[in-house]
């Protein structure tokens, strides 16, 4: 097998990475438990890369049900040593409106009832992670020069915060995620960075904004309808912003 050069975890609406081709499968046993699904390797953009639904192939693995510590660990043991993590979010600043793609440099974490660390193991090593910058600065910036040279708009920077799920947010719950300093609303950021950070991968974030947050917006009420409009259009663009990257 191939070394890899990059892997992808695919978010709500990334089901299946277009344009990967000599693709091939591989179901992984790890010590956590099932992965979400299959890892799907091939050739993309000159390079090799692995491809991870973290809701599954039929988005059926809901953002709390998700196996975080399993779809590292099968990316990690097939060789993967960066990972790019495409995460739909909802919008809480102005700026970051529906169809926008974010490459966030922090985020905080609302989560609860998830495993958190590869450490919630018997017998296994603690490790006191350095998280002060949850995303790798390097992989960001190459995210955001391909960005550019694919001609895609991003915006550099902002405040993730990772929510349970997967009901959609209150209007108090975003209020008080902007008082703390939230850009955008997530249900799928954590524990996934914190993981890749323990198994010092190269980890950043691509987040698709799929609506604005409860209240942020002019709708009375958040269209699933119109989420998925959104998504796809924003979805669409990734896969050229990966291919700048790789060909770099």
């Amino acid at each position: 097998m191939s070394a890899i050069d990059l892997a992808v975890i695919g978010g709500s609406g990334l089901y299946q990475f277009p344009g990967l081709q000599n693709s091939e499968r591989h179901r992984m046993d790890t010590p956590y438990g099932p992965a979400s699904g299959d890892v799907v390797l091939g050739d993309f953009a000159g390079r090799r890369l692995a491809f991870l639904a973290r809701h599954g192939e039929s988005h059926s693995v809901p953002p709390h049900r998700v196996n975080y510590r399993a779809n590292l660990w099968a990316l990690h043991a097939l060789g993967a040593r960066r990972v790019v993590g495409v995460n739909a979010v909802g919008g809480i600043r102005a700026d970051m409106g529906p169809r926008r793609i974010v490459v966030p440099d922090q985020i905080i974490d609302y989560t609860h009832g998830r495993y958190t660390s590869f450490c919630d193991v018997e017998g296994a090593e603690v490790k006191h992670i350095d998280f002060s910058e949850p995303y790798t600065a390097s992989l960001r910036r190459e995210l955001l020069a391909a960005a550019a040279r694919a001609g895609v708009a991003t915006i550099d920077g902002g405040c993730y915060g990772a929510t349970q799920g997967p009901r959609l947010e209150t209007r108090a719950e975003i209020a008080r995620l902007k008082r703390d300093g939230c850009d955008l609303v997530g249900m799928t950021g954590m524990p996934e960075a914190g993981l890749a950070r323990e198994l010092e991968l190269e980890y950043a974030c691509l987040a698709l904004v799929a609506n604005f947050a409860a209240g942020c917006g002019d709708e009375e009420e958040i269209s699933i309808e119109e989420i998925f409009a959104h998504l796809a259009a924003a979805t669409a663009e990734v896969p050229a912003i990966l291919a700048e990257m790789l060909k770099s």
